[in-house]
């Protein structure tokens, strides 16, 4: 069956010495450790002082002779150029480029640009005259780099790579080096003829003379510059599989994998197209005219891997499934919708993180997925530093590589975020939908940039509900919440009971998070009954009736709220044993009571009585008809309900709450609206 899904273009190796297995720690583990140890960059240039960004790079025009770093004594040095095309957004006469001093030499520039300063970090190239806004033009820079351990170039034993995240473009070509500024890349590579080497993009066309050949790489997709990469080595292993698209089968996606002598990729290169295939299903078809992976060829690249556009890299020998899932995911998250800035690296470590379960899930179902979240928030919850995953400052300051990429925050909880998000919205299907919408959203997203705040604003678009004020408290606020809560039964002496639940959040290092509430009841007879309510303000009450002697309670039953901690134990809720006998009569017939307070201001009481077990639903919703909040879901017995709303992130002005009671087989059996009016 595999076999009508690819085509090996070269044989698989499969004999040779194999090295010694990595260890079995997550992708995100392995990405996080290797992205921490990265050496801090900062430059004042990048300070909120620095010059304005009055251009948009379209694109990159490099040739380079890397020849010589193949050859002993394996220099890191080499020559080029580059060409810069951009788009005026300001008027201006000069461009500022970053250009790191001790690595990079700029011997001269041409076309559009006339001379050129290269002081602090800053490559500032003057113009041949002042552009307006809209204008495109080229400058041309002729440039070397030294032979310098910079963590950016690494060679050594025949290899070449590059590796540049989050700051590190700029010490191997002058760029607009911001994650937010995606261009096209075009490059042209001189090597030795017994190199192979990969960037992004596909490979035009190579050309060999004599004892040197030139590969010509390019991108048709932009590329943000820390995702430009370089990776080749003398007598590089190279397998290509071919992955038919889903929405054109007869289209053809070269799949490459280069590894080391002694490495095999084989059992990885045959569980591929699977990978590629599952992940477009749930995020949309994969969208670049190529990928693949290589493991790094010369030392320095110890851990995990990095998503570098097309073209992963992974760590010697690195060739493990989960690793390859976490990388992979990025081609989506971080590559093809890249972060805005620093500050939503969330965006793409998260989502990443997130997506090694997702294929857990594939391979080995919902508990194997659920069994690496719960992985994630232990991680979390062992080892967080206490601040949020979003931070506005590092929009302008790139925090040091252990701060963004601390494996608790950035790693483990983006993932459980998303885990939440799911659980919150209450259907996978619409959370894929909803992921798919993003990701495929052409207009706004793919192929260029996302901020957190645009994420919100997008799915809740999608979702046709607020969905910020979610992101606002999981993903801008720091730590999670700590319950306190209290349940408690009562025989009202007449074949009733009554069963209370109060919400109770103690956490005094972050708000009050909102969050829908799953509650089970187990009774004396019969099946248990599970509630699904929104936990719109703290301390909030919901009382029950029911026919059938209550025995034990379970709060959050499935462990949905990964990220919290603290108790449910039995006691006494205000209200339970306080209710007449008249009131713990069972109803006889469906009613919808009027709020009281009505007028209110921001909380109001919703009673309701249910006479037969009935599929629940309580909605508000606006005088456009617009849904605005979801307040009582659940399967419910007969008995006297009642429900607190919170309309404190509402505008005053006229809402309607409408009460739905179905059967268990799905057919409508009651439907009622009311009035009721917030005034603040």
């Amino acid at each position: 069956m595999k076999s009508s899904l690819y085509i090996l273009a070269f044989t698989l190796l499969l004999s040779g010495t194999i090295f010694s297995q990595m260890p079995l720690k997550k992708g995100s583990e392995l990405c996080s450790e290797r992205k921490m140890s990265l050496p801090q960059s900062f430059y004042d240039n990048d300070s909120p002082n620095s010059p304005k960004h009055t251009f948009d790079v379209l694109d990159y025009k490099m040739n380079l002779d890397i020849r010589s770093c193949f050859i002993s004594p394996y220099p890191k040095s080499f020559t080029g150029s580059i060409i810069v095309k951009f788009r005026i957004d300001t008027a201006l006469s000069s461009i500022n480029l970053n250009a790191v001093n001790t690595s990079i030499v700029v011997a001269s520039v041409g076309l559009s640009g006339v001379s050129f300063t290269h002081s602090a970090n800053i490559l500032t190239v003057n113009l041949n005259r002042q552009y307006n806004p809209g204008e495109v033009t080229e400058v041309l820079i002729n440039y070397s780099h030294n032979n310098v351990s910079d963590g950016a170039i690494y060679t050594g034993n025949g290899g070449f790579f590059t590796d540049a995240e989050p700051e590190g473009a700029r010490k191997w070509f002058p760029c607009w080096d911001k994650p937010s500024d995606k261009a096209t890349v075009d490059i042209t590579l001189k090597v030795p003829a017994n190199v192979k080497i990969g960037s992004n993009g596909r490979l035009n066309d190579s050309t060999v003379t004599g004892d040197t050949l030139y590969y010509h790489w390019i991108s048709r997709d932009p590329v943000t510059t820390y995702l430009t990469v370089l990776t080749g080595k003398v007598n590089y292993n190279l397998n290509i599989i071919y992955w038919p698209k889903i929405s054109n089968p007869s289209e053809l996606v070269p799949i490459r994998f280069y590894s080391n002598s002694g490495e095999n990729p084989a059992s990885m290169i045959s569980m591929f197209p699977n990978m590629i295939t599952h992940f477009s299903q749930k995020f949309g078809e994969h969208g670049f005219e190529k990928n693949g992976f290589t493991t790094a060829p010369a030392s320095g690249f110890t851990w995990g891997g990095m998503e570098n556009q097309t073209l992963t890299t992974l760590c010697p020998n690195c060739w493990s499934e989960n690793l390859m899932s976490h990388e992979f995911a990025h081609q989506w998250f971080g590559d093809m919708i890249s972060p805005a800035t620093w500050a939503d690296i969330w965006l793409n470590e998260g989502f990443a993180t997130y997506s090694e379960a997702l294929w857990y899930e594939k391979t080995g179902g919902y508990s194997s997925y659920k069994s690496d979240i719960n992985s994630d928030a232990s991680g979390y919850l062992s080892s967080n530093p206490g601040w949020p995953i979003y931070n506005p400052d590092w929009a302008i300051n790139t925090p040091p590589s252990g701060t963004l990429f601390n494996t608790a925050i950035t790693y483990n909880k983006g993932a459980c975020v998303l885990h939440m998000l799911r659980y919150t919205v209450g259907d996978s299907a619409t959370f894929f939908n909803i992921l798919r919408a993003y990701a495929t959203d052409t207009a706004n997203f793919k192929y260029k940039s996302a901020a957190t705040d645009d994420f919100a604003a997008k799915i809740s678009q999608t979702y046709g509900q607020d969905l910020t004020w979610f992101i606002n408290q999981w993903v801008k606020q720091p730590n999670h919440p700590v319950y306190a809560n209290i349940y408690q039964f009562n025989n009202n002496g007449n074949g009733t009971w009554n069963a209370g639940f109060q919400a109770i959040q103690t956490q005094s290092n972050t708000p009050f998070h909102r969050m829908p509430l799953t509650l089970r009841f187990t009774f004396a007879s019969g099946p248990d009954t599970t509630f699904r309510v929104d936990n719109t303000a703290n301390n909030q009450i919901w009382i029950w009736t029911f026919n059938r002697q209550p025995t034990a309670f379970a709060f959050d039953p499935n462990n949905d709220i990964v990220l919290k901690t603290g108790s449910t134990v039995a006691g006494t809720v205000p209200g339970v044993t306080g209710i007449s006998s008249t009131n713990n009569e069972l109803p006889s017939v469906f009613a919808l009571m009027q709020n009281y307070p009505n007028p209110f201001n921001p909380v109001t009481n919703i009673r309701f009585d249910i006479p037969k077990r009935s599929n629940v639903t309580l909605m508000v919703y606006d005088v456009t008809g617009k849904a605005l909040s979801e307040i009582y879901n659940g399967l419910s017995d007969p008995g006297k309900y009642t429900a607190d709303f919170d309309a404190s992130r509402l505008a005053s002005g006229v809402y309607y709450y409408l009460l739905t009671a179905s059967s268990e087989s799905g057919e409508i059996m009651y439907k009622d609206v009311k009035k009721m009016v917030l005034v603040k």
